[in-house]
């Protein structure tokens, strides 16, 4: 759950130390690691795909920095937060302590609370470093220009307090949360050089940021991701042990964790890559209790189709308009590379609520293939897309250790994949008999048309149910959209999924459909760009209006929201109020008039809506 500017990135995050170390390394365990980060697709208009590469570092080369885990700060929330935090954040250090990993705790403002302390005194007696870096004295605000120019995606000018009513601003910490114990063989320090000099002293060469918050002292300390992803160091973000200051009554009025996942995907793009505690201690990756959104672990892992590039902007989707939490397991694109059946991170799948399987001819290692078969043997749901049909049938070609399973397709899914027909023909998509009214067809205009090459996959089996049917000149039509039920598992499956597909709203409206109904949710009813403003306030409605991303050529265009013609509300007053762009950093000003009728006021495309929002 990521140009030009992405590429800096990774030439500089991953990148080693440019002087030698003062001492020689300390001898400690290899760590196999998993780093997610985000590319730009070329000629895609802003859009990114999520790559994840496999790295073995040596333990005693790695540190951990902890960042500003206070005793107690000025929001409540956020103070709750890090007492939730911390007691996972205390395991998750102390396994990497026993496998030789350095350890430096960075409570700003409070170091002096820890003067005689033995991990105070290691970090300020450091000699001075020879390659000690121009500035990593001193806060970074941006990485580079193009981070500048993109800016946050998210809105925290009020401070990102979330609590009703705001919390007062201050400064009350004093010291650590005391739940992170802190070792006489670890250092304290928040001074970047200080910092960077024990990094220099002990040969550290990868650095593990955790701690709070995210888009603020994460990002921009003198010790942040920030400055050691420009000054050399291979340093990642253990995205799921820290947070966010976000109200999320501010742009994009979601959810406060969906804005942290949003920031994570900033960092992702831009900054540098990130890892979960996964790494460390093999379960799932932390999440807090009040992060009540369903989880929807997307496994991609196929080279014909693109499913890299076109998950993550249907993830990003179902984040911003359905209140989902997306986890893309992304797998190699490449038909031939040595990584091609490598996986990790399923065992998220303990946790999820949804599955979506992607994949053609994989054979995951054995333990992250027994989380799938775990998933399902509770009862967990399945999409398939595609080449899920195949996903896991090698054709003999996997490796030891990993596993296969080659039945997955009719024991699953229900279907009878047998090859596709050639390349060429559009293929039809209309609805199979007595199934319009399924829920998962609601509000789908067909027939639909994809240029995916038609597959073949019937007879279906005994207990599956035919949504839809694809054809094509001078052959017989072949089910393309069905249900099953896998033991206890709701599973739906497509044989559409051609990156073309997903340019289509009808296509992915299916999927949104298929989505909740393997979770048996109701589907959201969804208008095109809806404002549900029957109980807004003039002020809250403002707030929300801020929220809408607008495409530049909504600069200087001025609209109208109209009322559909059933039911009656209150009337609301005129409101004119500046939009940022999200993608660009120039304001457009959007006019907007109110007229008393029904709560829903669909705004109409021509105003140049990026997405659709519904404010609630």
């Amino acid at each position: 759950m990521r140009s030009a500017g992405w590429l800096s990135v990774v030439v500089v995050g991953l990148s080693l130390a440019a002087c030698a170390p003062c001492v020689a390394a300390a001898e400690g365990d290899e760590l196999v690691v998993n780093v997610r980060y985000r590319g730009e697709i070329p000629e895609s208009d802003g859009q990114y795909r999520v790559f994840c590469r496999k790295q073995q570092w040596d333990a005693g080369e790695t540190a951990i920095v902890i960042c500003d885990m206070w005793n107690q700060h000025w929001c409540r929330g956020a103070t709750r937060r890090v007492a939730e935090l911390a007691p996972v954040m205390n395991r998750v250090v102390a396994a990497a302590r026993r496998k030789g990993v350095f350890v430096i705790h960075a409570p700003s403002g409070t170091v002096d609370h820890y003067q005689n302390h033995p991990a105070r005194r290691r970090a300020k007696g450091a000699p001075e470093a020879a390659n000690l870096p121009e500035g990593i004295a001193a806060w970074r605000r941006w990485k580079d220009e193009t981070e500048e120019r993109v800016g946050y995606p998210i809105d925290h000018s009020d401070g990102g307090c979330d609590c009703t009513p705001p919390c007062k601003q201050g400064s009350p910490w004093r010291r650590q949360i005391d739940t992170i114990a802190i070792k006489d063989e670890d250092a304290i320090s928040d001074s970047g050089v200080e910092v960077w000099n024990v990094l220099e002293q002990r040969g550290i060469r990868n650095v593990i940021l955790m701690g709070v918050h995210t888009n603020m002292c994460v990002l921009g300390r003198p010790f942040g991701l920030r400055n050691l992803a420009r000054f050399g160091k291979n340093v990642v973000l253990m995205r799921d042990l820290t947070d966010t200051m976000y109200n999320s009554r501010r742009r994009p009025c979601v959810s406060h964790f969906t804005g942290t996942d949003l920031v994570v995907e900033h960092v992702e793009k831009y900054v540098c890559p990130t890892i979960t505690s996964t790494v460390l201690t093999g379960k799932p990756p932390f999440r807090f209790q009040n992060d009540e959104r369903p989880l929807v672990a997307f496994i991609s892992a196929e080279s014909e189709y693109k499913a890299a590039d076109t998950l993550p902007g249907f993830a990003h989707e179902l984040e911003l308009n359905y209140g989902l939490c997306c986890e893309i397991l992304q797998g190699s694109t490449e038909r031939n590379s040595a990584d091609r059946h490598h996986m990790s991170g399923m065992e998220i799948l303990r946790d999820a609520d949804l599955v979506v399987v992607f994949a053609r001819r994989r054979a995951f290692p054995a333990d992250q293939m027994q989380c799938l078969r775990d998933y399902l043997g509770r009862g967990g749901p399945l999409l398939g897309l595609r080449t899920a049909s195949h996903a896991f049938d090698t054709r003999g070609s996997a490796p030891p250790g990993h596993d296969e399973w080659l039945n997955f397709d009719p024991e699953v899914f229900g279907g009878n994949y047998h090859g596709h027909y050639g390349r060429g023909p559009k293929t039809a998509v209309t609805p199979a008999d007595a199934t319009a009214d399924h829920v998962i067809l609601k509000g789908i205009d067909v027939p639909l048309l994809s240029n995916g090459s038609l597959y073949k996959t019937g007879p279906l089996a005994e207990g599956t149910r035919t949504l839809l049917m694809g054809t094509i000149p001078d052959q017989d039509p072949e089910p393309v959209a069905w249900t099953n039920r896998y033991r206890r598992s709701r599973v739906f499956y497509t044989s559409l999924g051609h990156a073309d597909d997903f340019e289509n709203p009808q296509f992915r409206q299916l999927l949104i459909n298929a989505v909740f109904w393997a979770m048996d949710k109701p589907v959201p009813e969804r208008d095109g760009a809806v404002i549900d403003a029957a109980a807004i306030q003039p002020r809250r409605l403002e707030t929300c209006l801020r929220s809408l991303s607008f495409r530049p050529e909504a600069e200087g265009r001025s609209g109208e929201i109209r009322p559909r013609p059933n039911g009656a509300a209150r009337s609301q007053p005129d409101v004119s109020t500046p939009l940022r762009c999200a993608r660009h950093d120039n304001v457009a000003s959007l006019c907007i008039s109110w007229a008393p009728a029904s709560p829903l006021y669909p705004i109409p495309e021509r105003l140049g809506i990026e997405r659709p929002v519904t404010v609630q």
